[in-house]
């Protein structure tokens, strides 16, 4: 027998629906069986907690806002400056850390690969700027 492809989709509330691990807030988009996907947003000038992921990679997409993301992964370590159109790849085990260095909201898209597992995949690490989240 042959298993039919499902298809999903979802529209956007515009309505922060939970707090992410690294204190952004996050709306979840479409969830596939490989894939994931998510709109986060960091208010004002704020900063949010470092993390780490232990077993997903990320990629983001910024929409709106400006600001600065820190990566490291063992003794690589950047600052990258956010503006609308720029897009990072976040490996997991990397720590990352970002802060909204205006006062508009800092937005992103996120797709998680393989699907967010959950707030136990997300570890506190030491990062750059003392976050206000």
């Amino acid at each position: 027998m042959t298993e039919i492809a499902r298809f999903v989709s979802t529209l956007r509330s515009g309505q922060p629906i939970e707090t992410a691990p690294d204190g952004s807030s996050v709306e979840p988009l479409v969830r596939s069986d490989t894939g994931s996907m998510a709109h986060f947003t960091l208010n004002a000038r704020d900063i949010s907690v470092a993390v780490s992921h232990k077993t997903v990679d990320e990629l983001w997409f910024f929409l709106s806002g400006e600001g600065e993301m820190w990566l490291r992964q063992g003794e690589l370590e950047e600052i990258i400056p956010l503006l609308p159109d720029v897009s990072i790849s976040i490996p997991a085990s990397t720590h990352f850390q970002f802060r909204n260095t205006t006062d508009e909201p800092l937005t992103a898209v996120g797709v998680t690969i393989p699907p967010w597992p959950g707030d136990d995949e997300a570890e506190t690490v030491d990062g750059p700027w003392n976050p206000s989240v």
